[in-house]
Order: structure tokens, then C-alpha cells, then sequence
């Protein structure tokens, strides 16, 4: 058995100089430290996610979710006392595993009250050129995009015409799927390859919403969120936060009957996410950001394992 550790000395220092550096960052700012639970009564309902369980224990009533971002109890921290805050968190995710993932990962996240979606790029930017030095920077919308590099509309196109896309440019064999499956497939095979250097991609269609709001731009409904790709890497996504509780309960009934069309197990509403929502949630906008994947770039590796003290096969 090979019980080394991954990571060598200079890896567990770049690493470390890269969390003190992000707290020095929020510091200068008034940015706020804190820390939520790792296990959680209820899970993610979002069809593309699943959670690890934690069955049983002598402490546990139930079983309890490991948490695969810490956004539901930091909103809840927000309705309570409407504050910017970030936290470092280790979340997990079943079943995500590559060069690019590991099923417990390390992120980022912060929320800043008042803040519009480009001024939370903004700063963002900021701080991913404190780590990774001056880049150059751009900013398109998801419609612009695929417009400018496939000729195709994805807020007006016939689903037809966007699953035919797909299959002209992409090997896709017999698969099936809805439209976004098939946007998804040409943002990730056709597009994401093309955005070099910092390049922010905003306002998705609205059935990618997510825990963002919806807003009609240029006549069209959109999601208010962002994602940051840094040389073609996926790093952050950001939303300008939904603080609807009616609406954020339509959205989790809604991928639970996703949930069961596609034959996953549903999850229980975070009953506590919809109360602190009731309460009231302060106008504002969060990003979570993959500090290992960031830490990839800074060290110029292709292999998120390079950057772990453990990877998942030997924990």
C-alpha cells in the first residue's frame, strides 16, 4: 500500500501561501470568515449533483448529508445578520472523478449584499489576477457566444435546430436529450475550448437558473448568473441570488420531478434554507470559486491530484 502522500513539500506550501493570500484579500475588504456545518440535514436537489451520505451514528437521528457547497447555510447566515461573508470549504460530490475533479474538493465562497453581478465580477477578477498574475480580461453574454461561434440563437432556436448543432459538430453518437443537454454539450466541446485568458460568461438561459434570478434582457427571460473560465478551465459561478421563497420552492419541486423522470432518488427540501428566505435574504450577489482547480493554474498543472495532500484513491 502506498500510504505517501500525493503532494510534495513545495505543493503543501503553495497551497498554503494561497489561503493566506485569500484571507489577506477578504481582510483589506470587510470581508467576513466563516465556517458552516460539513454535514447537513438535507441535500441538494439539483438533478446534476448528488451528495455522499453519512448513514448512521450514534449522534445521528437521521442519516446526514455531506455538503456539496456550503450555500445553503450561508444564506441563512446572511437572513440573520446581512453581512459580506466567505468561507474556505471542503465539499464533496458523488460520483465526480478526473483530472479535473475530486469527489471532496475544496471551495470558495463568498456572498457580498448590494452588490451587482459585474461589480462581483469585478472583484473576482481581482482577486484571480492577485493569484495568478495580470491577465487579460473579457466578458460576454452566453447568447453572444454561441451567436459568434455557431451561428445559432440559444435563447430563440427550435430545439431541433439546437440539438442538429450539436450533432454537426459534436460525435454524439445515439445519445438523447433535452435542449439544455444539448447546450450544455456545445458550450462544453465547442466553446469552452476558445475562451483564453479571464473570460467571464453571463446571463444563461433561464432554464439554467439554478439559485439565480431570472430578468428579461433584450427581450428574452435570462438567468442572472456568471461563470469564469480561466484558459479554458471552468473556475467560479456566480449568481445574483434568488430570495423569492415561493419561487426557490417551485425551483426544488421542480428538479425532484426531474429527480424521478430520470429515476435518481428525490432529496428533501432544506426546509431551513426556505424559512431563512421567508425571513428575508439582503439584495446580493455570491460566487463559488474551485480553489483547487485554481491552484492548478497557479502551479501549471493539468491534474487536479497534483495539487491534493490525498486524492480520493489514497485518503
Amino acid at each position: 500500500m502506498d500510504w505517501r502522500p500525493r503532494a510534495n513539500l513545495e505543493g503543501l506550501r503553495r497551497r498554503a501561501a494561497l489561503l493566506a493570500d485569500i484571507r489577506a484579500f477578504f481582510a483589506r475588504r470587510g470581508v467576513l470568515e466563516v465556517e458552516t456545518p460539513l454535514l447537513c440535514s438535507a441535500g441538494v436537489t439539483d438533478p446534476a449533483i448528488e451528495p455522499l451520505l453519512v448513514q448512521r451514528g450514534t449522534s445521528l437521528a437521521a442519516p446526514r448529508y455531506l455538503q456539496t457547497s456550503p450555500e445553503y447555510a450561508m444564506k441563512r447566515l446572511l437572513a440573520a445578520h446581512g453581512e459580506a461573508i466567505f468561507q474556505l470549504a471542503h465539499a464533496f460530490r458523488d460520483g465526480e472523478a478526473g483530472s479535473r475533479h475530486n469527489p471532496e474538493f475544496t471551495l470558495l465562497e463568498w456572498y457580498r449584499p448590494g452588490f451587482s453581478l459585474h461589480a462581483l465580477m469585478d472583484e473576482v477578477a481581482q482577486l484571480v489576477s492577485d493569484c495568478l498574475g495580470p491577465r487579460a480580461e473579457n466578458r460576454y453574454s452566453y447568447r453572444e457566444l454561441f451567436l459568434q461561434h455557431l451561428d445559432l440563437d440559444p435563447m430563440t432556436a427550435a430545439d431541433r435546430d439546437i440539438e442538429q448543432s450539436a450533432r454537426d459538430n459534436i460525435d454524439v453518437g445515439d445519445l438523447t436529450g433535452d435542449r439544455d443537454l444539448w447546450l450544455d454539450l456545445l458550450m462544453s466541446h465547442v466553446i469552452e475550448p476558445q475562451l483564453q485568458d479571464l473570460c467571464f460568461v453571463h446571463d444563461y438561459p433561464a432554464s439554467q437558473a439554478a439559485l439565480s434570478r431570472i430578468e428579461t434582457v433584450e427581450g428574452v427571460p435570462v438567468a442572472r448568473r456568471f461563470e469564469l473560465y480561466v484558459d479554458g478551465v471552468e473556475l467560479a459561478n456566480g449568481y445574483h441570488e434568488l430570495s423569492d421563497p415561493a419561487e426557490q420552492r417551485r425551483r426544488f419541486e421542480a428538479d425532484n420531478a426531474r429527480r424521478r423522470a430520470r429515476g435518481q432518488p428525490e432529496r428533501p427540501l432544506d426546509e431551513h434554507l426556505l424559512a431563512a428566505l421567508e425571513h428575508g435574504l439582503p439584495d446580493c450577489c455570491g460566487v463559488a470559486l474551485g480553489l483547487d482547480r485554481l491552484l492548478m493554474l497557479a502551479t501549471g498543472t493539468s491534474d487536479i491530484r497534483d495539487v491534493l495532500a490525498f486524492d480520493w484513491g489514497r485518503a
